[in-house]
């Protein structure tokens, strides 16, 4: 967007006089981080200012947050930064990639889950999904400009297409999709908890992307469990093209404490769909997210977070310690009761479990 205005790429911050912070505020440290950038940036230019635009999460939080206090907080804090909606930018912008071989393509963007702990619904807006032919043309556009190996992005990737679907309001029916090449399809529905959930499109999206000559690899980030229906194992299994490493966030392996998330699954089924997954797919191997210090966890609960990780044998695991999200239902209906020391505690035991298995393994060797 700003090199078609005519700006060039600045060689530093110092020679800036345009600086534009895509930002993240999925936790408290990431937003802190922001303000750290602007305060030093001020007092390093103060005589000479740039233009200071902020965009990304933050953003979304500032225009949609109930409460509008946090809005007021933030304005307050970065008064000489303009603030640039997400939308305003859009699909329609082409990527400017640096990486020739590897291309990261967005398929969705937002979120419709409102998982207790997550603002992303409110700095991202509901999921809205690109047109099934625009994804699969810029696939093949990147294949023609010597691409081999594509990401597939968005929140909640695998429930890609919900919006794109005619759905009959009072029963419910969802009518078939006409892919692209006009092959009339059913939308998959994934039952989760013993509910309907919304139809999704992803499994041919996926088996379309993979079909294209050219393309070797192809990824995708991030799955939630809930939305992980067996036609997309099924895709995954008989598409060699498809990487064998599956990020499936758990965030905690406690059904109290997933239920407390208004996570659409309990430990059990979590295991299971993990298992279904690795009798499919023999080579899979799996990452995570999870969240440590949610209120309420007790001692107990953590404990089954830990089994639940020794179960899967994850690969990765991106933990967080939690910190409460302005707007979302954590932090209006819960008390943030483990302390931060508590929390850097069950932090460094499932990274020293999971993160650095191999590490100690090789220790413990020696």
């Amino acid at each position: 967007m700003l090199d078609k205005k005519g700006y060039k790429k600045a060689k530093s911050l110092d020679d800036a006089n345009y600086i534009v912070i895509n930002t993240c505020m999925v936790r408290e440290q990431a937003e802190d981080r922001i303000y750290g950038l602007v305060r030093n940036i001020r007092l390093k230019r103060k005589k000479n200012l740039p233009k200071i635009v902020i965009s990304g999460c933050l953003v979304g939080a500032v225009e949609r947050e109930p409460s509008r206090e946090f809005a007021k907080k933030i304005k307050r804090r970065l008064p000489e930064c303009d603030f640039l909606l997400n939308e305003k930018i859009g699909f329609e912008c082409p990527a400017i990639r640096e990486n020739k071989k590897h291309a990261l393509v967005q398929i969705s963007n937002g979120c419709n889950n409102f998982c207790s702990y997550c603002i992303v619904p409110y700095s991202r807006g509901g999921e809205i999904s690109r047109p099934f032919k625009d994804v699969v043309e810029e696939v093949k556009k990147l294949v023609k400009e010597g691409y081999e190996e594509v990401t597939l992005l968005g929140q909640n990737v695998n429930s890609y297409g919900a919006d794109l679907i005619d759905v009959k309001s009072k029963k419910q029916e969802v009518k078939s999709y006409i892919l692209p090449g006009g092959e009339e399809v059913k939308p998959v529905m994934v039952k989760s908890l013993g509910k309907m959930r919304i139809p999704t499109l992803f499994p041919y999206l996926l088996d379309s992307i993979c079909q294209i000559s050219g393309i070797k690899r192809v990824n995708f980030l991030s799955s939630n469990p809930w939305d992980f229906s067996d036609e997309l194992v099924e895709v995954i299994a008989k598409n060699k093209k498809i990487n064998r490493y599956i990020h499936l966030p758990v965030q905690s392996g406690d059904d109290q404490i997933l239920l407390k998330m208004n996570r659409n699954y309990t430990s059990g089924e979590y295991l299971d769909l993990v298992e279904k997954i690795k009798k499919k797919i023999p080579e899979v191997t799996f990452g995570t997210d999870v969240i440590v210090g949610f209120p309420g966890e007790t001692k107990k609960a953590f404990k089954n977070t830990i089994e639940l990780c020794k179960k899967v044998d994850f690969k990765v695991a991106y933990i967080g310690k939690y910190s409460p999200r302005p707007g979302t239902v954590s932090q209006q209906k819960f008390s943030d009761d483990v302390s931060p020391m508590e929390k850097k505690r069950r932090f460094h035991i499932l990274d020293n479990q999971i993160n650095k298995k191999k590490q100690n393994s090789l220790i413990i060797n020696q």
